[in-house]
């Protein structure tokens, strides 16, 4: 399905711009010029992908944690659980990260550089989703299994270690993979508190040779082969979690 919505994107590209005069001489690795734009383009390539991992990493952790919170006995607990996952769900993305990078200096005196601003904002927002992820997991796993874990002596822990968390995993996992596109594109967007990622050096591209639409489309399919990179591997853990069930 894909590779059909690629022809048909690439279709699309060269049919509505039958009339444009097309300058991929830019990005042509056989000059010289197009080869030092297409090693300036991809060195943005190791921050995104490494500000897109540690920021799945840490809202998977931030929102596991969260999401047990909505679990226990206590009404604290509960009302920080539904209080922190209506605020950051709320909230729209560029907006935290303008405020983690601008605001917490000024109000907190709190200061981050763009790498860690990005990964902070993006984990945190990420996080209340992956709460929500979590909670519908764990809650569908069977009481019965739960009884079980009781009758032969496993505590609270070792309940939630061995037997709860092993089977909602296996039903999250798409979900969390979903997740993790969703934060890999969102990674764009630090771009504009002047990280140095693809987006960045895209932008900074077009600045010097002049040529938006050749340099953005080259943008859409750096991300289109990440995220069906992803989308791959993601694909192969569900259908080995599945054999092993």
């Amino acid at each position: 399905m894909k590779k059909i919505a690629l022809i048909f994107f690439i279709l699309f590209i060269t049919g509505c711009t039958q009339n444009y005069n097309w300058g991929w001489y830019i990005l042509n690795p056989r000059l010289d010029s197009g080869f030092s734009n297409l090693q300036f383009l991809l060195s943005g390539l190791s921050i995104t992908i490494s500000i897109s991992l540690l920021s799945i990493f840490s809202s998977l952790l931030i929102g596991f944690f969260v999401s047990l919170l909505g679990f226990s006995s206590t009404k604290i607990f509960v009302w920080i659980n539904r209080f922190y996952i209506e605020i950051f769900r709320s909230v729209p993305l560029l907006v935290l990260l303008l405020w983690v990078y601008y605001g917490l200096p000024v109000i907190f005196g709190i200061s981050f550089g763009a790498f860690i601003a990005g990964i902070i904002s993006l984990a945190i927002s990420d996080s209340a989703f992956e709460a929500e992820i979590f909670r519908a997991g764990l809650q569908s796993v069977s009481k019965g299994q739960r009884d079980a874990a009781k009758s032969i002596g496993l505590n609270k822990y070792q309940e939630m270690r061995f037997i709860i968390l092993p089977q909602a995993l296996r039903i999250i996992l798409p979900a969390i993979g979903n997740q993790f596109i969703y934060v890999l594109k969102m990674s764009s967007l630090v771009s504009i508190i002047g990280l140095a990622d693809l987006t960045r050096k895209a932008n900074e591209l077009v600045v010097s040779v002049y040529r938006p639409l050749e340099v953005y489309t080259f943008l859409v399919f750096e991300y289109l082969i990440l995220i069906l990179i992803i989308s791959f591997f993601v694909r192969k853990l569900e259908k080995k979690l599945k054999i092993n069930l």
